[in-house]
């Protein structure tokens, strides 16, 4: 069975956030002072006495705000509160009772959902101030003082969590759940692919640039395998970001890639691939990561049996570093070719996973030599006296040659080509390191 589920809500700016973020021990959230940081609903686990939850993280619900950005916030958090076994409802001892607090406490009561109050900011030791004692006033049992930024309160504050969950909870069974990091510039569609592929408005989703700022998990079933898609903020180009926030979001961005067992891409086909594209693509190349670029909004493309061939021809001189990486054109909008792009994801995945053995790899050099002669220098002849393979994720090989210096990249790459033609290994990229081996 899966694991509880506890949400953290309330208005903007009391803290939710870094409580979020002291509880499930690490930085998951973005922490700023800057109401409305948080959007989307951001998943974490905590732990407590030998007990799991799955804690999320809701952007801050402002009741009578007809902004586009807001009203979809409250939305967010209204799907977490319908999820939710038990909800930690957030507010801010200096600031009092405010009219929004009421709201959203007539908001959590109507849907009978177990409530705990957590009274944030209470920074001090000892016995509660005197503002504290407001709190009763909102009808939902005996408040706890906390202080997120310091950690006090928090054991309580758990306590009184797992006491209100049901019981009979156990924990969730081990998946071989796959990560998949969704990278691109703004507006490209990463939230709306995630949306269609769980069936769910799991991200907000608005034409404005930046609407996603977390990196935001989804954990989904398709053809009875899990996948984890990580939704990451757009990344501009630098001269572009001016908020803190931003950069902060691009720090995520770039830990999602981390994490990642493979990177989808994504680019506007009405906008074409930039230096932009390719420099995103850089990121997850570098890290190693297995890859595929996927072009969307295709439906908006006016096409003829020449447009595809034509629109793939550039991005393969565009994406020339990696040309390993498969391209695919779908429509997030449309789900167009959403089954072919769940192929081409087991496909790159199985394919930095692969494992060949040094016997199969040494008659592949050997083959590949006697075709290619290696290159000389000064009368000096390159010999490479083995090869073998040392890692996957990506697939890792050592070779040991006499003189390092002698094996250009040029020679490196037909090698890779020998490799690639053989044993496949689409969508991942390869890493040779070499080794010097002196003659007796």
């Amino acid at each position: 069975m899966a694991k509880p589920v506890v949400a953290v809500v309330g208005r903007p700016n009391v803290g939710k956030s870094t409580l979020f973020n002291k509880l499930v021990g690490k930085r998951l959230a973005i922490v700023d002072d800057t109401p409305g940081v948080t959007r989307d609903r951001i998943y974490g686990e905590c732990e407590w006495t030998g007990r799991k939850v799955s804690l999320i993280d809701t952007g801050g619900i402002e009741p009578f705000s007809d902004d586009i950005i807001l009203s979809q916030m409250r939305s967010q958090a209204e799907l977490a509160i319908d999820t939710a076994d038990v909800i930690i409802f957030v507010v801010d001892v200096k600031s009092g009772i405010v009219a929004t607090d009421e709201e959203v406490a007539a908001m959590l009561q109507r849907s009978g959902k177990p409530i705990v109050l957590a009274v944030n900011k209470c920074d001090k030791i000892g016995e509660p101030e005197a503002d504290f004692y407001e709190f009763y006033n909102l009808g939902l049992g005996d408040p706890i003082q906390v202080s997120a930024v310091h950690g006090h309160g928090t054991g309580d504050l758990l306590d009184a969590v797992f006491d209100k969950l049901p019981q009979n909870n156990n924990e969730e069974d081990d998946e071989d759940v796959l990560n998949i990091a969704i990278i691109g510039k703004p507006n490209v569609g990463k939230s709306s692919l995630v949306n269609v592929v769980s069936g769910s408005n799991r991200c907000i989703v608005s034409d404005i640039a930046g609407t996603t700022r977390d990196s935001i998990d989804t954990k989904i079933i398709n053809n009875n395998k899990a996948y984890n898609l990580i939704d990451t903020a757009g990344i501009r180009r630098k001269s572009k970001i001016n908020e803190a926030i931003e950069k902060y979001s691009i720090i995520r961005a770039n830990l999602a890639v981390e994490r990642a067992d493979v990177c989808l891409i994504m680019i506007d086909a009405s906008e074409g691939a930039t230096e932009q594209d390719t420099k995103i693509a850089g990121i997850a190349h570098e890290a190693g990561k297995a890859c595929v670029i996927v072009v969307n909004k295709w439906d908006a493309i006016e096409k003829d049996d020449k447009t595809m061939i034509e629109y793939r021809k550039k991005i393969e001189r565009d994406f020339a570093f990696m040309s390993y990486a498969p391209i695919i054109f779908i429509s997030a909008k449309t789900g167009q070719r959403i089954d072919r792009l769940f192929e081409l994801i087991n496909h790159v995945s199985n394919s930095s996973c692969t494992r060949i053995s040094t016997g199969m790899l040494n008659d592949l050099l050997s083959q590949s030599v006697t075709r290619v002669q290696p290159p000389t220098d000064k009368g000096k002849r390159l010999k490479i006296y083995y090869m073998t393979q040392v890692g996957i994720k990506p697939p890792t090989f050592v070779f040991f040659v006499n003189t390092a210096e002698l094996f250009h990249f040029s020679y490196q790459r037909y090698i890779e080509n020998c490799i690639r033609s053989t044993f496949g290994l689409e969508g991942t990229p390869i890493r040779f390191i070499i080794r010097e081996k002196r003659e007796k």
